[in-house]
């Protein structure tokens, strides 16, 4: 059998993914460790507000996949100019709704930092305020970018959104460099460069989608009208990955209102926790994308058996590179915590968290959170959204109450409560997956389009 990826495609899909992703958190990490010098209310400030907009990201993000889904389905029918088309449509869906979602950011600002996040100390507020009010602008750049770099990512080039992710990282860290150590500013100079580098990694980004000779791009001449029938199969994907990715983040948002009444110490050490977390993970979420453009094409030529011999071998590097990235975490904990220069007990939950979520996140998250991308790109998404929603509110949500504060484990139990929402939605999508009724799915949409 000739398989559609070599190991040598595979390799030039995951190392600039990998590259993408640490680029994206290390940034963070840098972002947070020069806000430090502000003090921990500027570092609980900005935080609060991150939690946000990673919200707007993973919408974003969740609608992207769906037009690269689609998009990746067309090129494994042989049929990219009916990618292109889907590739534009989702460009043009995700930039009207993201322009809707800025506009009721700054509408209901005062709900977001007041209902949302709760009693917070002044100074907290007002460092949210101000970085809230700069980087809402930003919001449709995040869904231009997300959009560009999702069809580039479905094409197999990742290196370009990696390209992208270092320009932009390179632009924000100078100006909040500039602008905190060389004009003395507060939680605004991290805020302006952020968005200066959104905008202009967004404007690249779509720019290089208008060279006709690439695989995916940009047709010409331009259309605004809608194509209902691509944009019912884009939404049929990204609307239940967006419900899905929404409602988990909102969950997160939640529990971060019942972390912010443990005091100023456990949210700077849930942020840091939240950032280094991010790194542990990193290479879950690029196999991820790798998972979305390897798996969609061989769903397009329906060939269900490299479907599974491109799961398997994904997850398996996945795995490898999990205790990897992990390993580095747990050994580099002392440096982190000196480098952060957080309070003894902020130093404490933070050592704790992390040491706890590196052994979780080698052990179960790749079932939890790759495994599933299988299943949406073969157009299984309604029961992986549901999933998934389950999970998060019963498990996620409800158990950090639970044990956080009823049982009064603090931030640890906060953590736990995470760790349990992984196993069970483990053990749903590796049954699922096992059913083979996925398969089922994707021959409905094919047949569907005939």
């Amino acid at each position: 059998m000739e398989y559609r990826f070599s190991n040598q495609d595979l390799k030039k899909l995951i190392i600039p993914l990998i590259i993408e992703q640490f680029l994206q958190i290390s940034v963070g990490l840098v972002d947070s460790i020069m806000v430090a010098s502000l003090g921990e209310a500027a570092v609980s400030g900005v935080s609060l507000v991150d939690s946000i907009f990673i919200l707007f990201i993973n919408v974003f993000s969740a609608l992207a996949t769906g037009g690269a889904v689609v998009a990746g389905q067309y090129i494994g029918r042989r049929d990219p100019q009916t990618g292109c088309r889907a590739a534009w449509q989702m460009v043009l869906f995700i930039f009207a709704f993201a322009i809707v979602v800025m506009a009721a950011c700054y509408v209901f600002r005062d709900f977001i930092l007041h209902q949302v996040f709760g009693e917070i100390e002044a100074d907290v507020m007002e460092n949210s305020r101000v970085f809230l009010l700069i980087v809402s602008a930003s919001i449709p750049f995040i869904a231009l970018y997300n959009a560009g770099a999702a069809v580039f990512r479905v094409m197999g080039n990742s290196r370009i959104a990696m390209q992208m992710s270092l320009l932009m990282n390179g632009v924000n860290l100078a100006g909040i460099a500039i602008l905190l150590y060389g004009f003395h500013m507060g939680v605004e100079g991290a805020a302006i460069p952020t968005l200066a580098a959104r905008i202009l990694a967004a404007v690249i980004i779509i720019k290089l989608l208008f060279r006709q000779d690439r695989l995916l791009h940009i047709p010409r001449p331009l259309t605004f009208r809608p194509d209902w029938f691509l944009l019912k199969r884009i939404l049929s994907i990204g609307i239940p990955n967006g419900l899905e990715n929404s409602m988990f983040q909102l969950g997160k948002i939640l529990v971060l209102s019942l972390v912010s009444g443990f005091g100023t110490a456990a949210i700077a050490a849930n942020a840091i926790g939240n950032y280094v977390a991010s790194f542990a993970i990193l290479p879950g979420i690029a196999m991820g994308y790798t998972t979305i453009t390897v798996v969609s094409q061989c769903v397009g030529a329906r060939d269900y058996q490299q479907v599974r011999y491109y799961t398997k071998k994904l997850l398996k590097i996945c795995y490898l590179t999990m205790l990897l990235f992990n390993g580095v975490v747990v050994l580099a904990l002392p440096l982190i915590l000196y480098v952060y220069g957080l309070s003894d007990l902020a130093s404490q939950y933070a050592r704790q968290i992390l040491i706890y979520h590196s052994v979780c996140a080698a052990l179960i998250w790749p079932l939890s959170f790759t495994l599933p991308y299988t299943l949406r790109a073969s157009n299984d998404v309604a029961l992986t959204m549901l999933i998934s929603i389950v999970s998060m509110w019963v498990f996620r949500v409800a158990f950090s109450y639970l044990l956080g504060l009823y049982l009064h484990l603090g931030l640890f139990g906060v953590w736990i409560a995470m760790t349990i929402d992984w196993f069970f939605r483990a053990c749903c999508f590796v049954i699922r997956y096992r059913s083979g009724r996925w398969i089922s799915k994707s021959e409905r949409q094919y047949l569907e389009h005939l």
